[in-house]
């Protein structure tokens, strides 16, 4: 028996009656008692007692009608979800992120719309160190990724340009630099660069000054390069965003005169991407967002 069976026989319980039920069903009458005499020779048993005008239920049909409810339910639900699933609208999503994304609020807002739009897919969202990102996601470890660009991708894996900003300079408050009316890119030639994940800003106002930076250590995410600098470290060239979300005890942040570094939040995903929850919001992203040509 197929599931059309059971549908068949469940317009007739309803209906108690062939014609009708056949009208409903949108086929001949000869054609659905035939389908409902299959059944019976199937089961072994009759399913339905036939009078001139109207039909009802044996004992073993009535049994039936409860199993033919519950199998079309079962059966139209795993029809909805395949259906919801290639569309996108259910699934599982491995999100990994960079701090400095939470800082502009960025990531809060796509996740947020994008769980809006679509209530049943699952989203893990967890912090990721930067440099590893790219890789997890090639690995097929994360979905996705929110990261600070520029920086080299696998070939397997694409990005979406995001958000422009800045960089600022975060220096201890006894600096000398503090005494200076504008800091520009040559005053730190002899300053020790605490380095972010992202240190092209540091590589880039070390051009602008025509120097080598002296670099100090990378301890990773923001906040550790932050709590360095307020130890007297060095100073650091980080991303303007921090400013307002990263306060600590003892760092100053100011403005670089005539820095024209800059950086970019990217999301990243595999460039074939198949799964349809995650290429849904591969797209909700780009059509939100301005998309560059290459953008690696």
């Amino acid at each position: 028996m197929e599931i059309r069976h059971f549908r068949y026989f469940l317009a007739v319980a309803r209906q108690r009656n062939f014609t009708r039920a056949a009208e409903q069903l949108g086929i001949a009458p000869p054609t659905l008692s035939r389908q409902i005499q299959d059944m019976e020779n199937t089961l072994g048993t009759r399913l339905f007692i036939r009078r001139q005008r109207e039909v009802s239920l044996t004992e073993a049909g009535a049994t039936l009608v409860v199993e033919a409810q519950a199998a079309v339910r079962q059966f139209e639900s795993a029809q909805r979800n395949a259906q919801r699933a290639g569309r996108g609208e259910i699934g599982h999503i491995e999100l990994g992120y960079v701090a400095s994304a939470v800082y502009l609020g960025l990531l809060q807002r796509q996740v947020q719309s994008f769980c809006a739009a679509c209530p049943d897919v699952s989203l893990n969202v967890r912090e990721s160190p930067m440099a590893a990102l790219p890789g997890l996601v090639a690995e097929g470890r994360y979905d996705i990724g929110y990261i600070r660009s520029p920086m080299p991708l696998p070939d397997s894996v694409d990005a979406v340009r995001l958000s422009s900003e800045g960089f600022v300079l975060a220096l201890p408050q006894d600096s000398w630099l503090l005494g200076l009316k504008a800091i520009s890119c040559e005053h730190l030639q002899n300053e020790t660069f605490i380095l972010p994940e992202q240190i092209s800003g540091t590589l880039h106002v070390a051009a602008q000054g025509g120097y080598a930076p002296r670099l100090g250590p990378q301890p990773g995410g923001l906040v550790a390069v932050i709590a360095l600098v307020s130890l007297g470290q060095g100073v650091a060239v980080v991303p303007a965003s921090v400013v307002g979300h990263v306060g600590m005890p003892n760092v100053v942040y100011r403005t670089i005169e005539g820095s024209e570094a800059s950086s970019w939040l990217s999301l990243i995903h595999r460039r074939f991407e198949k799964a349809p929850a995650v290429a849904r919001y591969i797209e909700q992203v780009k059509q939100s967002a301005a998309v560059f040509g290459d953008k690696r």
